[in-house]
């Protein structure tokens, strides 16, 4: 009677060790499919949020047009052909870009005429929140379009001269094209560029850029590199002598 008692214990333990093996194998695959599926549910959200940070991106340079004449990667304008470069991020509403220019533009013109220094002018929109028609982006597209006519300096020149209050509506197209003409920009492809608003991406892109490189400020002006902390007329042309020297 024992033997047999024996032998059915055997048998039962055989068989709960079966059971748990299957068990195990069940828990395993059960481990397995669920492990699958949070990674493709991983890759297909990686690819929605990529899909969606690369329309973001489509939509912000939809109809970009860059000026055929723009230097540091399509960002600026050059003036000038001298050893030290100058870096200038202006937006064309921003009173204190105003007193700069101002109070630098001779010394600037100077330093041009010595071929002291190349400068790069980078018209950005920082101040669009204080303007109903966004007149820092049409100012600054305005300002690519007159670069694009060859008459850049003339025409950043008179938009500082008629810098709006900030806070204003600003400008006024009409305004901005009566603007070039008075810098020699007579064509229509100007007025044209100005009123279909060509090159509003494009100072959108520029702002952008700019942030990227740490620029949350105008004026922000950099020589050799480096931000100019005194941008008197006399900080500027120290700074550039210490540069070329």
């Amino acid at each position: 009677m024992s033997g047999k008692n024996n032998r059915d214990r055997a048998k039962a333990k055989a068989k709960r060790i079966v059971q748990e093996q299957l068990a195990q194998e069940r828990r395993r695959r059960i481990t397995l499919w669920t492990s699958l599926g949070v990674v493709a549910l991983l890759i297909a959200v990686g690819l929605i949020g990529w899909g969606v940070a690369a329309g973001q991106e489509s939509d912000k340079t939809a109809g970009l047009t860059t000026p055929s004449v723009a230097v540091d990667d399509g960002t600026a304008f050059a003036i000038g052909t001298g050893p030290v470069t100058v870096d200038i991020y202006e937006d064309f509403m921003c009173p204190v870009c105003g007193q700069f220019e101002t109070g630098a533009a001779t010394t600037i013109d100077q330093l041009v005429a010595a071929k002291k220094v190349t400068v790069r002018y980078h018209p950005i929109a920082i101040l669009d929140r204080a303007s109903s028609t966004e007149y820092s982006t049409r100012s600054a597209a305005a300002s690519a379009a007159a670069a694009q006519g060859g008459k850049f300096a003339e025409y950043h020149r008179a938009l500082f001269a008629n810098q709006p209050e900030e806070g204003s509506a600003g400008l006024d197209d009409a305004k901005l094209i009566e603007l070039g003409k008075s810098a020699g920009l007579t064509d229509a492809a100007f007025a044209d560029a100005v009123k279909d608003g060509t090159y509003k991406a494009w100072a959108t892109k520029v702002t952008d850029t700019a942030a990227s490189r740490g620029v949350n400020s105008t004026p922000t002006v950099l020589v050799a590199g480096k931000a100019l902390e005194d941008r008197s007329a006399q900080g500027l042309t120290a700074a550039v002598e210490a540069a070329g020297a």
